[in-house]
Formats: structure tokens, sequence, C-alpha cells
């Protein structure tokens, strides 16, 4: 975390872009560290979008390395959070799913799991990285409201 105090929207951005860190993560931390709060989102979002497509087009290929690891290890079929995600989309559908996703499975496991469940990996990505950007603006609003900080000196 010493990084995104130093590099402050830019790390916000990096930090977003590694898998499985998703910007309603990096949000609160980059505004709790001192970055202003529109450029954490700005940033978070944009890293986590990368993520979210990369996944979204890379799905099927990123599934079946998955599945041949857990295999290796000894597990079967899906890990216990991409099931959770299957099962998220077959209650609710594409737009459940992209609503809830940055809260509850993350969004690079949703957009696998809706391009598996047979969505186009465009609509797939767009609808999760807009749900993505209103979680993080809410996020933002509201530690702005409660005027959330971190002092480290």
């Amino acid at each position: 975390m010493q990084y995104i105090e130093q590099w402050g929207a830019l790390g916000v951005f990096v930090a977003s872009v590694i898998p499985f860190v998703d910007a309603i993560a990096m949000v609160p931390i980059g505004i709790a560290l001192g970055v202003n709060p529109t450029l954490a989102v700005i940033a978070a979002v944009m890293g986590d979008a990368i993520a979210i497509v990369v996944f979204a087009y890379l799905s099927s290929t990123m599934r079946n390395r998955i599945i041949k690891r857990r295999a290796a290890k000894g597990k079967t079929g899906e890990s216990p959070k991409f099931e959770k995600a299957v099962r998220m989309f077959d209650k609710y559908g594409i737009y459940g799913m992209a609503i809830a996703a940055p809260a509850l499975i993350g969004t690079q496991i949703a957009a696998m799991a809706s391009v598996a469940a047979g969505v186009k990996p465009f609509r797939a990505s767009t609808l999760i990285i807009a749900s993505t950007l209103i979680w993080s603006a809410g996020i933002a609003i509201a530690m702005v409201g409660f005027d959330v900080r971190l002092d480290l000196s």
C-alpha cells in the first residue's frame, strides 16, 4: 500500500489492474491515503475495466486452465466462488449479476461466469464496468461525506 500513497492515482490504477483486486476495494484505500476522490474513482474503474475486459474475452481459456490447475491439486469441479457466480447468474441474469458483482463475487469472476453462461463479452464487460463505476462513485461519495482520511505521518 505504500506505493499507492507515493504514486497517488497511478498507484490506484496499477493496483486495480491486478486480477481479483476490484475497484471498490481500491477507491476507499486511495481516498483514505489522500488521493483526490474523483481521480481515485476514475483510476480504479479504468484499471478494473482492463481486468474485466481481459477476463471476459479470455474467459474460456482461463476457465480451462483454472479447472486443470484445480484437478492437479486434487480438487474437483469449479471453485466455490465461480459456482456462486453461476448460481447468481442463473437466478438474476446479466443485469442482476452486473449490479451485485462488485460487492459479492468480484468483477472479473462475474465477467467469466457471464460469458460462460452465453452473454457476449462486450455486453458483459460494459454492464459490469458500468456497475463498478456506480459502486465506486457511491463509495467515494460516502467517504467524502464522512470525511474518511488516513494520516500515516
